[in-house]
């Protein structure tokens, strides 16, 4: 069963964190004219479409996902002006540009908010939701802050509280409330008009919440728990998704994600089916959930490649025929994927591609994070004050009182810590590797010596013009966006490899996790087929017969031309 073409199914995304892209003004912080001035670089690439991350007004506590206004931008990255000229130049070049859209909460110096407090019969006090304390005084519920402690914060002005399901300075939106819900919709059709893309919805899928906001499931007696099973899948949740399509989507032509923690394969099948007009696709987080342990994302586990295989395959499969996917293994919140998931030692370069391999190939639309194309990897700072990540700070502060030591505490950053992702891109080999004249608002990782973009342009064997294939030959091969997938070697410890299917034609993927070398049989079926290599890692154009050869970190995509 082929699905509907869309352009937004044959396209590949590129995420830019403004603050560590570009900067152009010296100050040591990314922004607007940066981004403008590194387009022709995107579009080399052949990227499709570019994701910013929120550029809006913000105070910063949590680096641009606190807005305080919708409507105007950030003084760092530049002004309204920049942003128009910055759009105009992408769709010049025949990209297209997805803003973040930051509507579960607010800044609290939001106008909104700032008026909310003021008292409980003011007309924005609605816009959030309050409640009184328990009959001791404490918080309404055991509800915990993604960013440690309560997700209550007390306001004495008016003697409630308000709920923050992140930081104290993020309050949560009330989209009971339709009058906020019309102000969204409106601040939404704003920026369409403006000519933006579509929109990468922020934990679009806690915006509805029980109303009764019943303390969460405590077994272990903690003092806070998540309590997301009353604000990850709430009672409004697709009638609002609906309403936003119809009140302001409805007659652009737009792509839209919704970044949705906790969700699982059978939701998502409810949230992208094309008939209900919600999203067009989903972030779920279950793959990059598997190497922690039960204590959550700081509670460090090894990754067997099964669990991954198995996870990976079970969202490929449950939306094959209907909704879809969307491909990624890092972003400004998840780890450098080659340190993670790959070698970024001996075997950066090939693990790299590798797993660009693993993705490209699979059935969904690609992420690219800034710095991926070139192999950033993570970074090791020596002292918690180098890190500027509020989850991270929080977390080193809350469990350094609680007993764990320093060393301990790093180790865990070192592997999970945002700021891994949100170090400044490397351009170059000069200071600061290129990205600002100034002081950088976050130290540059100190590999950009022999990690960086003008580097990488000079080399044809780079992981960057290995990204450049993978792109193009998602725009030639039809298989590679609309085939069906299947896992092969299921039970292989090492190698991840699988099958997609477009009428006669099939693509066999290859991917060794390993720094050994194997040997694989193709499957049986195959024998007769014509087959070339379409794509690898290694210098290598020719077959070995009906099996494949791997060597450490090898990606090898087989193309055969007849039914198997």
């Amino acid at each position: 069963m082929v699905q509907q073409k869309k352009w937004w199914k044959e396209s590949v995304v590129y995420q830019i964190y403004p603050r560590s892209f570009y900067d152009s003004n010296g100050d040591g912080i990314g922004d607007l004219n940066g981004i403008t001035e590194k387009l022709d670089y995107l579009n080399a690439l052949g990227i499709d479409v570019i994701w910013l991350s929120p550029v809006y007004d913000s105070p910063n506590d949590d680096n641009g996902y606190d807005i305080r206004d919708y409507q105007a931008i950030m003084t760092e990255f530049g002004t309204m002006s920049d942003w128009e000229r910055l759009v105009e130049e992408i769709h010049k070049r025949e990209m297209k540009l997805m803003m973040d859209l930051v509507v579960n909460h607010s800044s609290d110096e939001h106008h909104w908010f700032m008026e909310a407090r003021k008292s409980k019969d003011n007309p924005y006090r609605d816009y959030y939701i309050w409640r009184p304390g328990k009959a001791d005084g404490t918080e309404p519920n055991n509800w915990e802050s993604a960013f440690s402690g309560s997700a209550w914060e007390y306001d004495e002005v008016t003697d409630e509280y308000y709920l923050h399901l992140f930081s104290k300075k993020q309050p949560d939106l009330n989209w009971e409330n339709p009058q906020l819900r019309h102000d969204i919709y409106s601040m939404m059709k704003w920026w369409l008009d403006k000519g933006v893309d579509g929109f990468r919805m922020d934990v679009i899928n806690f915006i509805s919440k029980v109303p009764e906001l019943p303390d969460g499931a405590n077994p272990k007696g903690k003092k806070y728990v998540s309590g997301g099973e009353y604000y990850m899948y709430g009672p409004r949740i697709h009638e609002f998704l609906r309403e936003m399509n119809q009140k302001a989507l409805k007659g652009y032509d737009v792509m839209t994600v919704g970044e949705m923690p906790g969700v699982t394969p059978e939701q998502a099948v409810k949230y992208t089916k094309e008939d209900r007009e919600e999203v067009n696709m989903v972030f779920q987080f279950e793959h990059v959930d598997l190497d922690s342990g039960p204590e959550g994302k700081w509670d460090l586990r090894p990754l067997p490649l099964r669990d991954f295989k198995n996870n990976l395959t079970k969202w490929q499969k449950a939306l094959d025929r209907e909704g879809w996917n969307s491909l990624y293994l890092n972003n400004h919140d998840q780890p450098r994927m080659v340190s993670r998931f790959g070698n970024d030692k001996e075997y950066r370069v090939e693990s790299a591609k590798m797993l660009a391999t693993l993705l490209h190939m699979m059935k969904g639309t690609p992420y690219i994070y800034q710095g991926e194309e070139i192999g950033m990897t993570n970074v090791q700072f020596d002292s918690i004050k180098d890190y500027k990540d509020i989850e991270t700070i929080n977390m080193y502060e809350e469990k350094l009182q609680e007993g764990i030591v320093h060393e301990e505490l790093m180790k865990r950053i070192y592997v999970k810590g945002r700021d891994n992702a949100r170090t400044p891109v490397q351009w170059d080999n000069t200071r600061h590797g290129g990205f600002t004249t100034g002081d950088p608002w976050i130290s540059v990782n100190p590999n950009y010596d022999e990690i960086n973009v003008e580097k990488a342009l000079e080399d044809k064997n780079s992981i960057f013009y290995y990204y450049q294939q993978l792109i193009n030959l998602r725009k030639t091969h039809p298989i590679i966006v609309y085939g069906s997938y299947d896992l092969i070697l299921d039970d292989h410890e090492s190698i991840f490899a699988y099958k997609r299917m477009l009428g006669d034609e099939s693509l066999f993927v290859y991917c060794n996790f390993s720094q050994e070398e194997f040997q694989v049989d193709m499957p049986s079926d195959t024998v007769q087929a014509k087959k070339d290599i379409l794509i690898s890692n290694y210098p290598t154009n020719k077959i070995e017969g009906d099996y494949v050869l791997l060597k450490p970190y090898e990606a090898k995509v087989i193309h055969c031309r007849e039914k198997v």
